[in-house]
């Protein structure tokens, strides 16, 4: 994957540089989005950037492009990178400007980057998950898709030391959502999730699977659990753009019911499958 954008122009990425007083390097002073692509085509790409421009407001962050401006330029680097399945990261950040606290004056421009990352998609369902609990020791507006992910990295190698999928978050013993994931339990045939608040942010493919719910009769609701009640549930799952929907079927070296993916994520899973083919055509 050989090119990249920087402020609207694809360029080869052995000419992108970073400055060193970009405020993204030197504070995490920015926003980023990951949209995943199938077939060569965007899957919820709208909603992706539009989550990007309302993390930037959320950070009071000007953004000198449109959403269908953006949208232009990553098709075209999707093809100029002849990207088939993999995803495309973009970020934002408030620019270069001399190393102070506060925002910079309102000349210094933004800074926005984008590049593709190859990722084969197989289509096969995945067959479960292992998962640890950790305490969420984030900050409190998790809504905001920031770039200061540092309380998520510790939370991830939690997970990776103990040789699992996935770290699962809780604040006093109320889940909140995975360390790159929203985490969801099913109990007697109804799923139920955090509610999309300031603690949780609202994931792409969990809105995408809360409407599939909605349009195939799936109960859902949202609605904070607690580890004990995860630990109960009939099934666990996660989801995330990269791992789409997956069962989780064991955390904290725990069992989760039978240990095998429930029938309310298998038909998840397979509507998500189709919910691809839909957007993006037929991709096996």
């Amino acid at each position: 994957m050989g090119k990249i954008i920087l402020n609207g122009e694809i360029k080869n990425r052995s000419d992108v540089l970073v400055d060193i007083e970009d405020r993204g390097y030197q504070f995490g002073d920015g926003v980023y989005e990951v949209i995943r692509v199938y077939n060569g085509r965007l899957f919820a790409g709208d909603m992706h950037l539009n989550r990007l421009m309302d993390s930037a407001k959320l950070i009071q962050m000007k953004v000198p492009f449109t959403v269908a401006e953006i949208e232009t330029r990553v098709k075209e680097l999707v093809s100029e990178d002849h990207l088939q399945d993999g995803i495309i990261y973009m970020q934002l950040t408030r620019g270069v400007s001399p190393r102070t606290h506060a925002f910079p004056s309102a000349d210094v421009e933004p800074v926005f980057v984008a590049y593709t990352k190859e990722i084969p998609y197989t289509g096969k369902m995945k067959p479960g998950a292992k998962g640890i609990t950790t305490d969420d020791i984030r900050w409190l507006r998790c809504n905001i898709k920031s770039l200061n992910l540092l309380g998520n990295i510790m939370a991830k190698q939690v997970a990776v030391e103990a040789g699992c999928d996935e770290a699962i978050q809780h604040r006093d013993g109320l889940v909140t959502e995975g360390s790159s994931s929203n985490v969801s339990i099913v109990v007697d045939g109804t799923l139920k999730t955090h509610p999309a608040s300031n603690l949780i942010l609202n994931g792409i493919t969990r809105q995408v699977m809360l409407k599939l719910c909605a349009d195939h009769a799936i109960p859902f609701v949202e609605e904070a659990f607690t580890i004990e009640g995860m630990m109960a549930a009939d099934e666990v799952l996660y989801t995330s753009t990269s791992v789409e929907v997956t069962p989780i079927i064991n955390i904290d070296g725990r069992m989760i019911a039978t240990g095998a993916p429930g029938p309310v994520t298998e038909k998840l899973q397979l509507l998500f499958a189709e919910e691809i083919e839909r957007q993006c055509g037929s991709v096996n």
